[in-house]
Formats: structure tokens, C-alpha cells, sequence
């Protein structure tokens, strides 16, 4: 739908402590680096999982 414009319907949010900023900040340094190992997809994915969020695939990247 090129040219059309609407707004996401869904959103992620994580979280980290205090004690992690350091690999945050390294994480986004080499964010270019990191995103040619995989897709975004599979990089959410694994976040859902390793924070242990219930999902259900049917809502998780509609191509709509």
C-alpha cells in the first residue's frame, strides 16, 4: 500500500535495569552489525520469549 498512511495497531515495549545500561548502550552501538544476524522478526520473537510474554502468533506481524 505505498503512499498510504495509517498507524501501527499494536506496539513492544521492554524494559531493562539500571545494571544492564552498558549492553544497551553496546546493543544500539551495533544495532547495523546485529541486524544483518537476523531479521526483526526474530529478534521480537526472542524477546517474547525471554521475557515470558503470553502472545498469540495470529496477532504477531500481520502483513495486512
Amino acid at each position: 500500500m505505498k503512499g498510504k498512511f495509517y498507524w501501527q495497531e499494536g506496539f513492544g515495549a521492554f524494559s531493562y535495569s539500571v545494571s544492564q545500561i552498558d549492553r544497551v548502550i553496546k546493543y544500539i552501538n551495533n544495532q547495523v552489525i546485529h541486524d544483518q544476524k537476523k531479521t526483526f522478526q526474530e529478534e521480537y520473537l526472542e524477546f517474547l520469549k525471554k521475557f515470558k510474554v503470553n502472545y498469540d502468533e495470529r496477532y504477531i506481524f500481520d502483513s495486512n
